[in-house]
């Protein structure tokens, strides 16, 4: 996992760029494809990966296609962000990427309405490559947007709940029986918690939406709902009860710990999202909704405490779902504008659905590996409770947040309801849903 923004500030500068896609349409992929993939050429890509450990991952990487492509050369180029991408695939010219990589699966379905990624569908045809064998359902359907394939899944992230196995003994629960439901989950979480003045020696877990990864979308994947919104295009947010349940859980438990004033105030106590300090490292908080990648920083960070690793709870009416989490990736696409795409389909085809190329970088990187056949490899180096990830990405209720032609817009508009509703600013929540709902449409529509 790179050490990247926190996903949901991630989502809302890669909004505030993404407008200069909208002008980045090229037009069909059709009259660009006519470069031979055989010949000896020189093509750049572009990544957003900065720590040490994972450009080498990535040079090492590129190094294995090379061998396997002598004719192809790749000029990497890291740090890449998604508003540098974007105004490069504006600019186009020579000096721009021929293949990007984009941590933020929000954004594919503006990626692909607004052409500012390559149709991909004549090469995947091309190849006779069948996407329903190579990758699990949610990684195909994050990679395109009503039905236009302008991305390809290149590793992907999987949530689950750690937990801080020594705090368990110590307030009487058992270690091996992480909570399975969100009634459980509170319960354990007051037992976790323990007071200190008006603040916390330590804390159950952090409900709050400024909190790390406590996103609206990574609780609303573990509750059973038919998606952000219906055939029509029109938001659920308000017709789906999920969501009001979801957010009445989560208040409960904000109020249940403390309210949200207090738990803000101790909030602004933790450390780094990415460093050594992280409140679940030091022990501030003994429960923490994160991503695989935790296992690494935690090892990192020599942590004293016996950690474990479990699916987050699921609703309580709900727990033959119980595995399931949130999955979001790497994606890789074109750049329109580049000559030599045929090159670069190679590169892309090479580390998204070669087992090999998939294996060696998860096991370089940390990542769930994206392919189904990578899934099951046995050369697969991980900590035994990574296995735990594993499971949440195979699992077929696990979910990610819908595309939509305006990116990650509509969770921002969700999310802003939800922060206020937390915080007992919203005294009707079935009428704010509907306004919300009402104002997603808007905006979509608006995009159009």
């Amino acid at each position: 996992m790179p050490i990247r923004p926190r996903r949901a500030l991630a989502a809302l500068a890669a909004t505030a760029s993404i407008a200069l896609f909208a002008s980045a349409c090229t037009g069909s992929t059709a009259n660009r494809t006519s470069d031979d993939p055989n010949a000896k050429t020189t093509i750049t890509f572009w990544h957003g990966w900065s720590a040490p450990a994972e450009v080498k991952a990535i040079q090492d990487n590129v190094a294995r296609f090379e061998a396997a492509h002598p004719n192809i050369k790749v000029k990497v180029v890291g740090s890449i962000n998604d508003d540098k991408l974007g105004q490069a695939l504006r600019a186009g010219g020579s000096n721009g990427p021929d293949v990007v990589s984009s941590f933020t699966t929000s954004n594919v379905g503006k990626f692909c309405s607004s052409g500012a990624l390559a149709d991909l569908k004549p090469f995947i045809e091309k190849d006779k490559l069948d996407l329903d064998k190579l990758f699990p359902k949610v990684l195909r359907d994050y990679t395109q947007f009503e039905g236009k394939r302008c991305a390809m899944p290149l590793l992907s992230d999987a949530y689950g709940l750690y937990y801080n196995k020594d705090a368990f003994k110590a307030a009487g629960l058992d270690p091996e029986a992480p909570p399975k439901t969100w009634s459980q989950f509170t319960q354990v979480a007051k037992q976790l918690t323990k007071a200190k003045g008006d603040s916390y020696e330590r804390l159950g877990f952090m409900p709050n939406y400024l909190g790390y990864e406590t996103v609206v979308e990574h609780y609303m994947s573990q509750w059973k709902h038919n998606g952000y919104f219906d055939a029509q295009g029109k938001s659920t947010v308000a017709k789906d009860p999920a969501f009001a349940e979801m957010m009445t859980y989560q208040k409960s438990l904000v109020d249940a710990l403390g309210g949200f004033r207090k738990l803000d105030k101790y909030r602004t106590t933790f450390g780094a999202e990415w460093g050594a300090k992280h409140p679940f490292h030091t022990g501030q908080v003994s429960m923490q909704l994160d991503g695989e990648w935790r296992l690494n920083f935690v090892k990192d960070a020599k942590v004293p405490f016996d950690v474990g690793v479990a699916p987050m709870p699921v609703a309580d009416d709900e727990l033959a779902e119980y595995g399931k989490g949130y999955l979001s990736g790497t994606i890789m696409g074109i750049a329109p504008q580049s000559q030599k795409q045929n090159a670069a389909w190679e590169l892309i085809k090479y580390m998204t659905t070669d087992t090999e190329a998939v294996v060696s970088f998860a096991n370089d990187i940390g990542n769930v590996p994206s392919t189904l056949e990578a899934l099951k490899s046995p050369n697969l180096k991980f900590d035994a409770r990574f296995k735990t990830f594993l499971d949440i990405a195979q699992h077929p209720e696990s979910t990610t947040m819908d595309g939509a032609v305006n990116g990650a817009s509509y969770q921002e508009t969700l999310s802003a309801l939800a922060h206020k509703y937390e915080k007992g600013q919203v005294p009707d929540l079935k009428k704010a849903l509907a306004d919300t709902a009402a104002q997603i449409d808007r905006d979509i529509a608006a995009t159009k």
